[in-house]
């Protein structure tokens, strides 16, 4: 019988260009977070990890990426050539399918377009096929863009387009670029931080926004060997506010449900939770992850280390937890010191040894939107 496998993955970052670099650092601790000021003239300060872009233009010119291509475009080309060279799959072939997950794609386009770029790359479609025509793939891309969670969702459409044997390989890419109007928007809601964030802390008052590419190329095989594969995942829609969460965390607490079916939680290493820092994200979670019973199982968030990268998010952070989960590892927690929840969780601070052999991602999204995936290593 097939299984959906990951055999590929790569992840493009303010912490490094490959996913290897990325996990180093964290679990070094160390952070891409920064204090910004006067940042394309928004006038409040504001906490972000925000990638070099003149490091990533020497290395997309190291990696032969040229032509006309925005600096969105060319995150998420690089991520994805990255990958590739990790595995032997065509990209070209009609057998191969290109998902794209982004909440913004090409908006900085909106204040800059030195490249005169087409007014059409600004749709979401536009650009994923330009990004897979970097390829040479004709087969139209998928875009998923559902807020926080698109890049989680993205992965749960690979594996249901591999199981309905539509596809023998999914190129999954999620990738997001800052801007002046993603900032000042998060600002007007005020929901940034000008500090480094606490995800589950007592003293947590907003997020960072970060910015980032990462990829995760999924196939269908009767291989035998061990390999990472998302054996089940959910979405589910209790479209309680457009921005806040359930107060009863409702859709998190179903999506957690749906994917414990399929598992033994001696197994699970960890939760890596969606964690923004949010006085409300973090409450809701906590609220799901008790209702669900699992209290005792250890909770992390990465948002200390990467900010939050939206549409890259749910791929960069289960990428992060593959690695861990290799190296036996749970992540701590940056930023987290005593418990800011009215559900007390088992929240790492510090690195901590884990025999599991899966994890659980857990993310939410405004509008109500949450999804959760089951992460596996095994035959």
């Amino acid at each position: 019988m097939d299984k959906i496998v990951i055999i590929a993955d790569n992840i493009v970052s303010p912490l490094g260009f490959t996913s290897a670099a990325n996990y180093r650092e964290v679990k070094a601790g160390h952070s891409a977070i920064r204090h910004y000021e006067g940042r394309w003239n928004i006038k409040s300060p504001f906490n972000a990890s925000l990638t070099d872009r003149a490091k990533v233009e020497e290395e997309c010119a190291a990696e032969g990426i040229d032509g006309k291509y925005s600096y969105f475009e060319k995150l998420a080309i690089l991520s994805i050539k990255k990958a590739l060279d990790n595995c032997s799959i065509d990209a070209s072939s009609p057998r191969t399918l290109f998902i794209l997950s982004t909440t913004k794609g090409n908006i900085d386009m909106l204040r800059s377009n030195p490249l005169q770029l087409p007014a059409e790359r600004l749709a979401l479609g536009s650009t994923a096929r330009a990004i897979a025509g970097y390829f040479k793939n004709d087969n139209l891309p998928v875009v998923v863009s559902n807020a926080c969670i698109s890049g989680t969702c993205a992965q749960i459409t690979a594996m249901r387009l591999l199981e309905s044997r539509m596809y023998d390989n999914v190129i999954v890419c999620g990738a997001e670029e800052q801007s002046q109007f993603i900032v000042s928007g998060f600002q007007s809601l005020m929901a940034l931080s000008d500090e480094d964030c606490r995800p589950f802390d007592a003293g947590r008052i907003g997020i960072n926004l970060g910015e980032a590419a990462a990829t995760m190329i999924l196939s269908r095989t009767s291989n035998k060997e061990r390999h990472w594969s998302i054996v089940s995942g959910a979405v589910r829609n209790d479209a309680n506010h457009i921005s806040n969460p359930s107060p009863t965390a409702e859709g998190a607490f179903r999506c957690l449900q749906q994917v414990l079916k399929k598992t033994n939680l001696d197994a699970i290493a960890f939760i890596n939770a969606h964690g923004t820092a949010t006085l409300y994200n973090d409450e809701m979670e906590s609220k799901a992850i008790a209702r669900a019973g699992l209290e005792d199982i250890p909770v992390n968030s990465l948002k200390g280390y990467f900010g939050h990268t939206m549409g890259a998010a749910g791929i960069l952070e289960s990428i992060v937890s593959m690695h861990a989960v290799n190296d036996g590892t749970i992540p701590g927690t940056r930023g987290f010191d005593s418990q800011g929840t009215s559900r007390k969780l088992n929240v790492t601070s510090c690195n901590t040894k884990t025999n599991g052999n899966s994890f659980i991602k857990l993310i939410s999204g405004f509008g109500g939107c949450n999804a959760a995936t089951l992460i596996t290593k095994g035959e």
